[in-house]
């Protein structure tokens, strides 16, 4: 289905040519923007019979500590990399409550948040995972691609029971070298730990996607958006 993109300081929207009955908020990943993903709408061929809203946010620019303080688009600062770094706790909140507006923002457009999957890449997933699993209301899924969970200790006590059966997809690649395979399988095992069913795919790539996964991701979407 063909989209006509609409383009504002925050972010960029693709709006199908038939009304829309769901909507994809995909968050980018660090130093890219809302544009990163674009591309990728019309390879996943929803066809007409899924009129999808596609929201790219751009995130905001900040210093980011591992890139000797350089300002760029970053939903929060990484301080360091492996399991024993300090997060930023109060940048991750923040992006969560820009990802909860636009929720909102499509609640007002006659989007109920069981048809809006949250979905990222890299840092993008992991505000998309920790957004998702904390909202009060039921969400279509859960689309994390080469990330991790952020802030797990804290989600057994904050963790919304509306999204407890939330379909999550979790995708990575086994070279990825940004965020290692065992830093995203280990989120995986702790969310299962937790009650969740994760759909959980590897792929012979580095950290990016590949045709496979954008083939499998469709499907996916079809899935919980039928």
């Amino acid at each position: 289905m063909p989209h006509t993109p609409h383009e504002t300081e925050s972010a960029v929207t693709l709006e199908p040519s038939r009304a829309a009955t769901a909507t994809v908020i995909l968050m980018h990943g660090l130093g890219a923007d809302g544009y990163d993903f674009v591309p990728v709408v019309e390879e996943l061929h929803l066809g007409d019979s899924l009129p999808v809203r596609f929201i790219f946010p751009h995130a905001r620019p900040r210093p980011v500590t591992l890139n000797n303080g350089y300002v760029m688009r970053a939903w929060y600062d990484i301080k360091g990399l492996g399991g024993t770094r300090v997060e930023d706790d109060a940048g991750i909140r923040e992006s969560a409550g820009v990802v909860e507006q636009l929720i909102a923002d499509q609640a007002a457009k006659g989007i109920a948040a069981e048809r809006i999957v949250l979905a990222g890449f890299s840092q993008g997933g992991a505000i998309a995972l920790h957004t998702g699993l904390r909202h009060n209301a039921r969400l279509a899924g859960i689309l994390a691609l080469s990330t991790y969970l952020p802030l797990r200790d804290s989600l057994a006590a904050e963790a919304s029971e509306s999204n407890r059966k939330t379909p999550i997809l979790m995708c990575h690649g086994t070279q990825d070298q940004v965020i290692a395979l065992p830093m995203a399988s280990g989120s995986r095992d702790a969310l299962k730990a937790l009650g969740y069913a994760v759909d959980w795919r590897e792929y012979p790539m580095p950290h990016s996607v590949s045709p496979q996964e954008i083939a499998d991701i469709s499907a996916w979407l079809r899935a919980v958006l039928k």
